[in-house]
C-alpha cells in the first residue's frame, strides 16, 4: 500500500521537469486567481482573453531574436493592455469593441509572423495549450519574481483598486485617480497573463485567470477571502491537474483548467457562502 502510494504521489516529482512544472504551476494557480478576483468583479473577462491572443507577436519576436519569450512578451503585453485602454478613450468606440478589434489583429499577425519564421522550431499547439512539463529553471525564477512584483503593487493599491471595482463614482469623488489605476489593472493583468501562459498556453490562460475566482465568488463573500480561497483552489487544481497530466498522459494545460472547471461546477451545485 506504501509502495502505491509512495508511486501515485511522491514518484512523479522525483523527475526534475515535474517538478520544475510543480514549482511554475502552482505560482500561476496562486497569482492567476489573486488578479482574477479584480478581473471576475469588474467584467474584464474578455479583456484576459484578449491580452492572452495579442501577446502572439511578442512571443514569436522572441524566439526569433533568440531570447526568452518571457522578455518580449512581457512589454508587449503591458503595450497592448495600455492600447487597450487608450483607443476605448481616444476613438469613443466601446472598450469591447477596442479589445475585439486588436485581440483578431494581434492574434493574425502573430498567425503570420509565426507561419513565415522557418527557422522558429516551436509547436504551435505548445503555445496554444501550454507546456508546463518544459520550463526550465530560469523560467521558474522569472515566474516567480514577476509573481512577486504584482503581489507587492496589488497589496499597495488593494484597497483603491476594490474602491474603484465596487463604486468607480465614489471614488472619483474621493479623488481616487481611476483612469491611473484601471491602467495599472490592465498592466498587471497583462503580467499575469504572460506568467500563466507557459503553464497553460494562450486558449487556456482565461480558465486559470477567471475560473477558480468564479468558484471562490460563489463560496464566500468578503473580497479578501474571495482572493485567499481562489488561490488555494488555483493551486489545487494546477496540483491535480499536474498528477491527472503524469498519470494519465494527458496535456498539462487542459488537465489543470479540466480539475479548476469540475470544482466550478461542484461550487455551483452546492452554493452556500460562508464567510
Amino acid at each position: 500500500m506504501a509502495d502505491v502510494l509512495y508511486d501515485a504521489l511522491v514518484q512523479p516529482f522525483t523527475y526534475g521537469f515535474m517538478a520544475r512544472a510543480l514549482a511554475v504551476s502552482v505560482l500561476v494557480g496562486i497569482i492567476c486567481p489573486i488578479l482574477g478576483s479584480y478581473v471576475v468583479t469588474r467584467g474584464l473577462a474578455f479583456m484576459g482573453d484578449a491580452l492572452a491572443h495579442a501577446v502572439l507577436p511578442g512571443i514569436v519576436i522572441g524566439l526569433l531574436l533568440g531570447i526568452s519569450p518571457f522578455a518580449a512578451v512581457v512589454p508587449t503585453g503591458i503595450v497592448v493592455a495600455v492600447l487597450i485602454g487608450y483607443l476605448a478613450r481616444r476613438t469613443g468606440v466601446s472598450e469591447d469593441t477596442s479589445i475585439g478589434i486588436l485581440f483578431a489583429g494581434l492574434f493574425a499577425l502573430g498567425l503570420v509572423m509565426l507561419s513565415k519564421s522557418s527557422n522558429i522550431n516551436v509547436n504551435l499547439e505548445d503555445l496554444l495549450l501550454g507546456q508546463a512539463l518544459g520550463v526550465s529553471q530560469s523560467d521558474i525564477y522569472v515566474t516567480a519574481g514577476l509573481t512577486a512584483a504584482v503581489v507587492a503593487l496589488l497589496y499597495g493599491f488593494h484597497k483603491e483598486l476594490v474602491l474603484t471595482s465596487f463604486d468607480r463614482l465614489g471614488a472619483a469623488v474621493v479623488g481616487v485617480p481611476t483612469a491611473k489605476l484601471d491602467y495599472l489593472l490592465l498592466v498587471l493583468l497583462a503580467v499575469v497573463i504572460v506568467i500563466a501562459l507557459q503553464a497553460v498556453g494562450i486558449v487556456l490562460v482565461m480558465a486559470m485567470l477567471i475560473t477558480p475566482a468564479a468558484t471562490a465568488y460563489l463560496l464566500v463573500r468578503s473580497f479578501v477571502y474571495m482572493m485567499a480561497v481562489g488561490a488555494l483552489l488555483g493551486s489545487v487544481s494546477a496540483v491535480v491537474g499536474l498528477y491527472l497530466s503524469f498519470h494519465l498522459n494527458l496535456p498539462s494545460g487542459p488537465a489543470m483548467t479540466l480539475v479548476a472547471t469540475a470544482l466550478f461546477v461542484v461550487a455551483a451545485a452546492f452554493k452556500r457562502r460562508v464567510v
